[in-house]
């Protein structure tokens, strides 16, 4: 049986009328999107029409997740709510603190050595605040939700930008940071501009050798790491229908690279299919009772240009697989393309790492294809030339593919299995000769690769690819090698041609697994203690942020104006990082140390106004702070671009800056500032942004008038005593601005406003 089965019945109980409703309003037929909005209104039933990338709606999500990194603040803040139990189901689990090494068991071990102090405090706050726990080594977060939370019409929030993942069984699954998880948790609305929408319609089948990731990266290709902002993507088409559920997930996930609040498809066989192979038959039955509800009214199909606010339509009998990257995932090569490419940038052709796994690819299906590929390099003495790694999704995932020999499989290639745990994909691998930072190139099946990500090497060119392809690639040891047409040299000095991957969509013994990892909360949690150390550097209770005085913030300095790609990682690192996410003030001291100075073209060195001296931002910003200077940072495009993590708006926070004004942001930052108190602004024009100097003062001149709608005033007075007065622009709404004055948001929850 499904968790929160009567949750679900009730969501599809009300979904009939909901939507009959806002057909009539809307005056024409819905999209499967709007149908699901529509649907979970705050305020029940519609009675308005709402305008696409215009208006604010509240909305009364299902349930919310969190992982163990975001928890910890999202939880501390959750303490100071003033609430006995969620309001919604929520779940906890325990994936980005466990460091990738020697293989699963040791490196579990270490994990829970290294954080018991934060696992035991999220189990012990889950057990209080009845908060289902998934415990380190169950599984990553967004293969837990697929297989056991997920359900077709849902609405979910999670505080990790791969939420999305979940829209592969037709929810609307959005990332957000921890205060909005809050929001959520505490009974209250969840605010959501009213998204625009981009469809896209997949004709023709899957073959040979493309994947479902192909589609999310041909689509990245096409819509770059921005292209999404403020839309969702919806998937549909016999191209749609024709692939599986746990495909469809993978194209959902990577929909956060290119900056889509989420993305979705309509329910189908597939899902019935999965639905019932993990376990949720009554999940199946209920959905099929609403079954026209859960898809687009049958003419936005038939006739999408009319529906949606742009369309993009790709034959999946032509797809190639493609290789994207390095250092963004937008970057999109053809394999047939990739020997020029690598060759007319100089990116290194031999392969040093082959990694399957994390939140995007590591379903069962995703094993066994990648294995079949493993099992005829085997069999024909190949032998591979790059050093190979795996992270099964979740513990039921290992304990399947171990009792189907796919595990065995690709140990006879010397493959490393990881923890079920994220590991390298976000950085948590500790990789020999990383520290080196020699030039050199990984591929992997991952979500992201910025540069940095995987294993701290500025110099790793990391490839995005689908598992059959790392699989490949990783054999061959050539990032040119294309398995469409060319062959390789096995130990006899033969020429071996690889054959398309094969692999089942679901096992055909079914799922099993002895212990999933789940710690189920306590009936009554009133008398479970959550206790904090003082003298722990690894987790501090907050206190709350000082409401504005309600005058103009006037004498302030610039931080740093950041040149390029600004991105989470940029802002506040994770990696080694991790460790210190439940301590605000130790975390503070990663603040914007990736970011490169726009003056210098250095990363964390920025020029300290008070000595004239060049320093790391976060002391640079300490000593602002501890001389009452407030401050405000210049950014690029797409600022905030990638993770939920809502450290990189809590950091600049704490330590004292005042506003970020940027040419444009990614959503989930933007909101995590504005969440936290601070001043999310952008250039009315962005050519201003080459006014900003390194020396500058900064007064805002209207801040008083602050309103929505109304853009507000800064000068910049430049060392010899010149001034440009720019004008920025600004996306709060009311409600929003009160977050301001507050403080927080949270500063208004704890108020009980």
């Amino acid at each position: 049986m499904a968790f929160d089965i009567e949750m679900i019945k009730k969501v599809y109980a009300k979904m009939p009328a909901h939507v009959e409703k806002a057909r009539e309003l809307v005056g024409r037929p819905l999209t499967l999107t709007e149908k699901i909005l529509y649907t979970h209104l705050w305020e029940g039933s519609p009675s308005q029409v709402f305008e696409r990338g215009k208006d604010y709606v509240d909305f009364a999500p299902d349930r919310v997740a969190c992982q163990d990194a975001t928890a910890q603040m999202a939880l501390l803040q959750f303490m100071h709510a003033g609430k006995d139990k969620v309001a919604v189901p929520t779940t906890v689990h325990c994936d980005h603190l466990i460091q990738a090494k020697v293989g699963a068991s040791t490196d579990l071990q270490v994990a829970q050595n290294q954080s018991s102090e934060v696992f035991n405090f999220l189990s012990s706050v889950s057990n209080k605040y009845g908060i289902g726990f998934w415990k380190p080594g169950a599984g990553i977060i967004h293969q837990i939700v697929l297989e056991n939370y997920a359900f077709p019409g849902g609405l979910m929030i999670g505080t990790d930008s791969h939420t999305v993942n979940a829209g592969g069984l037709g929810m609307l699954a959005i990332g957000v940071g921890g205060a909005d998880a809050v929001d959520v948790m505490s009974g209250m609305a969840w605010e959501l501009k009213f998204p625009k929408l981009i469809g896209v319609k997949l004709t023709g089948k899957l073959n040979g050798w493309t994947a479902p990731k192909d589609v999310i990266l041909k689509v990245a290709d096409i819509l770059t790491v921005k292209g999404g902002t403020g839309a969702i993507v919806e998937y549909f088409g016999e191209g749609a229908t024709s692939m599986s559920c746990t495909g469809k997930g993978t194209i959902c996930n990577m929909g956060a690279e290119i900056g889509a609040t989420t993305s979705t498809f309509g329910y189908d066989d597939s899902m019935r299919r999965y639905l019932a192979a993990t376990g949720r038959q009554d999940v199946v039955d209920a959905a099929d009772k609403v079954a026209e509800h859960l898809t687009a009214d049958a003419d936005v199909y038939a006739n999408p240009e009319k529906y949606f606010d742009q369309l993009i339509e790709i034959n999946l009998s032509e797809l190639e697989p493609h290789i994207n990257g390095p250092f963004t995932p937008d970057r999109g090569t053809p394999v047939s393309k990739m020997k020029q490419e690598a060759q007319a940038n100089g990116w290194p052709l031999k392969v040093e790492w082959g990694l399957i796994g994390s939140c995007t690819n590591s379903s069962y299906e995703d094993m066994s294809r990648a294995a079949s590929i493993v099992e005829q390099a085997v069999a024909q003495g190949i032998t591979p030339k790059a050093e190979f790694g795996i992270n099964p999704g979740s513990e039921q995932i290992r304990y399947t593919i171990e009792r189907d020999g796919i595990i065995e499989t690709f140990e006879k290639m010397g493959t490393k299995v990881f923890t079920n745990a994220c590991g390298p994909c976000i950085g948590q691998w500790d990789r020999e000769g990383a520290d080196k930072q020699e030039k050199n190139t990984i591929v992997h099946s991952f979500n992201r690769n910025f540069s940095k990500r995987a294993d701290g090497n500025p110099n790793t060119h990391a490839f995005v690819t689908s598992p059959e392809m790392v699989a490949a690639l990783a054999i061959a040891g050539d990032l040119s090698f294309n398995p469409i047409t060319d062959t390789l040299i096995n130990d006899e000095g033969q020429e071996v041609k690889l054959l398309p991957p094969t692999g089942d969509e679901l096992p055909t013994k079914g799922f099993d697994v002895e212990d999933p990892g789940y710690q189920a909360p306590a009936a009554d949690g009133s008398n479970v203690v959550v206790e904090v150390n003082p003298a722990s550097n690894r987790l501090q209770l907050l206190e709350p942020f000082t409401p504005w005085d309600g005058k103009n913030i006037t004498g302030a300095k610039l931080l740093i104006k950041a040149f390029g790609k600004c991105t989470t990682d940029h802002i506040s690192m994770a990696g080694p990082w991790l460790r210190f996410r439940g301590h605000l003030d130790n975390i503070s001291d990663n603040m914007l140390i990736g970011a490169e100075n726009a003056f210098n073209h250095e990363t964390n060195k920025v020029k300290n106004q008070l000595t004239g001296e060049y320093g790391a931002v976060p002391a640079v910003q300490r000593a602002y702070k501890a001389a009452g200077i407030p401050t405000i940072v210049v950014g690029d495009q797409n600022y905030g671009e990638g993770s939920s993590r809502e450290h990189a708006a809590m950091e600049p926070r704490h330590l004292g800056v005042k506003a970020v004004l940027v040419k444009s942001f990614a959503r989930i930052h933007e909101t995590n500032l504005k969440k936290q108190g601070m001043l999310a602004l952008t250039f009315a024009n962005e050519a201003d942004y080459d006014k900003i100097q390194e020396d500058d003062i900064i007064n805002f001149l209207d801040l008083t008038e602050f309103a929505p709608g109304k853009q507000l005033s800064l000068e910049f007075v430049h060392a010899d005593g010149s001034k440009d007065v720019i004008k920025a622009n600004h996306t709060y709404n009311a409600s929003q601005i009160e977050w301001f004055k507050a403080g927080s948001a949270l500063n208004l929850i704890a108020a009980g406003k």
